[in-house]
């Protein structure tokens, strides 16, 4: 390697470093103006953040992040220590992020029509003893949405999670040049915090049965020997971060007494479930359509009926068959508890209720019933909704359309010559690059839209709410980006394509849409490929 180049590859070490740093500025702000007045407890993450920024900046002359950088920190150095900062600071500290918003937008994102978009996600941090692999990754997870940072010695990882927890560390055994360096670095950075921060280790030694103890001790979730390949590795830590919250248990509670219904309702909120309470057994039918529970509370005696009796009028509906329920009643007979059960209860609390016992129960079940549902309803390759249940949702979502007077679109996306892949690469190589490309959609898709695998190298995309004009927009910038996220199977690299048809609905029925994006993509696929194409095209 030439002088030359090994100067360039240093500068681009930096800028990434340099744009990673200037994200964390961002997400400081944003905590700062998203609450006034805990701002003070920010003001010190706040100016070292921005004085790191400079400093980094300077290295290599990068002279918009560097004068950024010092505005902000000349603007906080006027906000005195404790208090909330006046007009003047304020607005001193928007002018100068503003600048900074500026220089951290993306390339690839800058379209005159469009305001600058900054990816603020929380960070994950790189602690590899190969900084080709290390940079590799991080190049890869910018692909994926994740602002990633790589660390050349353990105290520099130190010092970055002093100032921001990241989401996860990708941990080798070694970092810092000695056998389990890596794993006394992360002892002493777990100990620093309330909640531990989830580690995948790697290692280029197979870790002995002590060695592999003390990872998992400190917060190892994950164990790779032979360290795997970036594809592989960027799986795992897409499931160690938070990037989709867990959604609420919904939780149906049907007792007559109002005053317990009511206290249900109190405790299940304070726990961060939705609750919706009923005291007429007669309007079960109206709360099961109108709420989808999944789970349900049901008093044992009530006026008129029992709660077994609605469990069996539950349980004739096929959407219902396997949502938990549980019985509330002060009954002690086991004999009659266990009566109760086998008419479609599955468990039985007494009253009165210890709310610990109740939030626990909900948890244990809602957790089982999710994942017994995921089961039914997502493909087991992917992760997305089955072919059978991206239809389903395609008609509800049709239904909600014609209520509201929305527009819908739905898209099928077709991988490029896939076959080709499978036959050259194997078909490991094939199923990860399908997990990627369902991963790159459900990161930049929004949280109401539905993506389903619709078969083979097919995917199906609901976009409520959405015209086709802006549908084509959104999923040809993904097209794009897709890419370009380099493939890897063993020593190759190589990139693959999709094709994709877009359809807005037009008060059809969902077979009828189907089609009309069907034939979008056939057109996608006959005019070379590696396109997006309407259905009023």
């Amino acid at each position: 390697m030439t002088d030359e180049s090994q100067k360039e590859k240093l500068r681009q070490h930096f800028a990434r470093r340099v744009t990673n740093q200037a994200r964390v500025v961002l997400d400081t702000w944003q905590k700062i103006h998203g609450d006034p007045s805990a701002a003070a407890s920010f003001r010190g993450d706040l100016y070292g953040a921005a004085d790191k920024l400079a400093r980094y900046a300077s290295r290599f002359e990068m002279v918009a992040y560097v004068d950024a950088g010092k505005a902000i920190t000349d603007a906080t150095g006027h906000w005195p220590e404790g208090e909330v900062p006046d007009s003047g600071a304020l607005q001193a500290l928007r002018e100068a992020v503003a600048a900074l918003e500026q220089s951290t937008q993306r390339r690839s994102d800058r379209k005159s029509s469009e305001p600058p978009r900054v990816y603020r996600k929380t960070p994950v941090y790189v602690a590899l003893s190969s900084h080709e692999l290390a940079n590799r990754l991080i190049r890869q997870l910018e692909f994926f949405g994740f602002r990633a940072e790589a660390f050349d010695t353990p105290e520099e990882l130190a010092s970055a999670c002093a100032l921001h927890k990241p989401e996860t560390i990708l941990m080798d055994i070694a970092f810092g040049g000695e056998p389990d360096s890596g794993l006394t670095t992360v002892e002493m950075l777990q100990q620093r915090h309330d909640t531990p921060i989830p580690i995948i280790f790697v290692s280029d030694e197979d870790g002995t049965i002590e060695t592999r103890l003390r990872a998992s001790r400190c917060g190892g979730e994950e164990f790779f020997y032979p360290a795997v390949d970036p594809g592989q590795l960027i799986e795992k830590i897409e499931t160690y971060t938070h990037n989709n919250a867990v959604e609420p248990y919904r939780v149906l509670v049907l007792d007559d007494s109002r005053a317990q219904a009511k206290f249900m309702e109190t405790v299940l909120r304070k726990a961060g479930m939705k609750a919706h309470i009923i005291t007429d057994p007669m309007q079960i039918i109206v709360a099961l359509e109108e709420f989808n529970p999944e789970i349900i509370i049901l008093d044992m005696y009530m006026p008129g009926c029992t709660g077994m009796e609605i469990a069996r009028v539950i349980r004739q509906q096929d959407r219902f068959h396997s949502v938990p329920i549980i019985y509330l009643s002060a009954e002690d007979d086991v004999q009659k508890q266990l009566h109760a059960m086998s008419l479609g209860g599955d468990d039985f609390l007494t009253k009165p209720i210890d709310p610990k016992h109740l939030i626990a129960t909900i948890h244990n079940r809602g957790r089982r019933a999710r994942s017994l549902l995921a089961l039914m309803i997502r493909d087991s390759l992917t992760g997305l909704f089955n072919h059978t249940h991206t239809l389903y949702l395609l008609e509800q979502e049709i239904v909600k359309a014609e209520q509201k007077g929305q527009s819908l679109c739905f898209a099928m996306i077709d991988v490029d010559y896939f076959k080709k892949v499978n036959d050259t690469f194997g078909h490991p190589i094939g199923d990860r690059i399908l997990r990627a490309l369902s991963m790159f959609l459900k990161q930049r898709l929004r949280k109401t839209d539905h993506i389903g695998r619709y078969g083979g190298e097919e995917f199906a995309v609901i976009m409520p709410d959405t015209r086709e004009s802006d549908a084509r927009v959104v999923l040809n910038d993904i097209r794009e980006k897709f890419a370009e996220l380099t493939q890897n199977a063993g020593d190759r690299d190589f990139h693959v394509t999709f094709s994709c048809g877009v359809a807005g609905w037009r008060g059809e029925t969902a077979s009828v849409l189907c089609e009309r994006a069907d034939r979008a993509l056939y057109r996608a696929k006959a005019s070379g490929r590696n396109c997006v194409l309407g259905a009023a095209d």
